[in-house]
Parts: structure tokens; sequence; C-alpha cells
């Protein structure tokens, strides 16, 4: 079944949610279809840009004002807190916009910013400009760059545009597992962002 036979704005709605829980592989596919005419480009940049930025944003917000009373709980993390909150006030801005290209850590960054007391206005707003940069490079490298690319050593068809899609998938998996393992590293202060 090819999502772009499926009636009225379906494949899109179908963006925007796994763009939301889970990121990368949903919006990979829907790019190799853009890539190949079958989804409209521009439908798929706002519902994977709007998907993505929702799901990170759910995290902000749920969290809000929440994480601070749960958190005071733990004793090793409430002597930290200080530390904590000037971490993420120096740092909010590059943490926000790196936070769609982390996979390990979207959920970590909006839990953070949220401690951290990010004003709304600016996590959402910085969030949403991520969330296109995000979509609109993943995009342009499956639908349009990976397939002229691979064309020029001879490797056309669903192939073109097939391979940057799944190098992307890989990629951010690593990345992902990488930032998740800087994370666990012993030693290494993992309360703070």
């Amino acid at each position: 079944m090819n999502p772009a036979d499926w009636p009225g704005g379906l494949a899109y709605i179908v963006v925007f949610i796994a763009a939301a829980l889970e990121g990368e592989v949903v919006f990979v596919t829907a790019s190799v279809l853009v890539g190949r005419g079958e989804l409209h480009p521009l439908g798929v940049l706002i519902a994977g840009a709007l998907g993505g930025s929702t799901g990170d944003q759910f995290c902000y917000y749920a969290l809000r004002g929440r994480l601070h009373r749960w958190l005071e709980r733990f004793p090793g993390i409430a002597r930290h807190q200080r530390a904590v909150v000037a971490r993420v006030e120096r740092h909010s801005t590059i943490m926000v916009l790196a936070c769609r290209f982390l996979p390990g850590l979207r959920v970590a960054i909006p839990a953070a910013c949220a401690y951290g007391g990010v004003p709304p206005l600016k996590f959402s707003s910085l969030n949403m400009v991520s969330a296109l940069v995000w979509a609109s490079t993943i995009m342009s490298m499956v639908a349009w760059g990976g397939p002229r690319a691979l064309a020029w050593i001879g490797l056309g068809g669903w192939w073109a545009v097939l391979v940057p899609g799944v190098l992307i998938v890989l990629f951010f998996r690593w990345l992902g597992k990488a930032s998740t393992a800087l994370e666990d590293k012993p030693g290494r202060d993992t309360h703070s962002p």
C-alpha cells in the first residue's frame, strides 16, 4: 500500500504523528516519496516540521513547573539545582536549536529547558526554527540531493532516493546512540545538560 494513494491528507497526518512520536524513519520515507513525485514536498515539510516540534514541545510543556517539585525529592539532584539551571540559562539557545538533531536527547533537552526555566516563547520559537531546518535538511538530502548525486555514479530509480534515506536513518540512529553513551559515561555529571 503506497501512502501517496491514501485518501485526503492521511499521508501527511501520519507524517505529522510519526514525527511527533519517533522522528526520522517515517519522515525519510515520506521524503523518498517526495523525490519520486508521489507526495507534495510542502505538505511533507510542514507535517514533519510541525510534528517534530509538537513532540519536543509536549515534553517541555508537560514538565514545566512540575519537574522542580518532583526532582527536589532526590537530594543528589536538588544539590545541583543551581548549577543545572545556570548551565541551561547559559546554553539554552544552542540546546533548543540542536534538540531536533540529537535523537538521543529529544526528551532530555526539553526537560532540561523546562527545569532551567527557559521562557515558553523562546523555547517554542527556537524549537520551531530547529524543526523547520531539520525537516528541510532531511528532505533536501533525500528527495533532491541524493538522487542527483547518485545519478552521477550511475545509480538511478528507487535506489537513488532510497540510499540517502537509509544513510540518514542510520546516521541519526548512530547519533542517538552516541549521545546516549555520553550521558551514561561513568564519572560524568549526568544531572547537567
